[in-house]
């Protein structure tokens, strides 16, 4: 009669499993980490691991994230990251698309404008102010400046159509 235990080699998997997922918290800022539901320990675990320079005491805090993260259901842990990973994702996508917009209308004035308005289906007279005063800009610094308001002005339009 034997138990369906798993073998040694198998929960050494599962344990640097946790140990990996455990040290994807110590990466996340203050914020995020606070946004998961976690164990207070563990927490302060991993808040204690993100201020460890020395190497080796860094190694054995992971160990310890690990060990913790055995008495978890780290399914949750996944699924959340998973969720924060596909956000972090999407403001590089939305900051590349402006970027993009922002040379475009630069570049080809009036008309860019109007398909940039025509895609996301909005009007914003201040954008069309900003090009007036990207045309008008005297000075390398003083057309840099206007360029950052057209993109600050693009990204938060792209960010309020999702």
């Amino acid at each position: 009669m034997t138990d369906s235990k798993p073998s040694k080699s198998a929960r050494k998997r599962e344990q640097l499993e946790l140990q990996t997922l455990g040290e994807q918290l110590i990466a996340l800022n203050d914020a995020e980490l606070a946004s998961l539901v976690l164990d207070e320990r563990l927490c302060d675990a991993v808040k204690n691991a993100r201020s460890m320079k020395a190497h080796g005491a860094l190694r054995r805090q992971k160990q310890l994230i690990g060990k913790l993260m055995r008495d978890l259901d780290p399914e949750p842990i996944r699924l959340a990251l998973v969720a924060l990973r596909a956000d972090d994702a999407r403001d590089k996508q939305i900051f590349a698309r402006a970027e993009k917009w922002r040379d475009r209308i630069a570049r080809e004035g009036a008309e860019a404008l109007d398909a940039f308005a025509a895609e996301t289906r909005t009007s914003d007279p201040d954008l069309r102010s900003q090009l007036a005063e990207l045309d008008v800009a005297f000075s390398e610094k003083d057309e840099k400046t206007v360029r950052r308001k057209i993109f600050r002005r693009i990204h938060e339009i792209l960010g309020k159509i999702r």
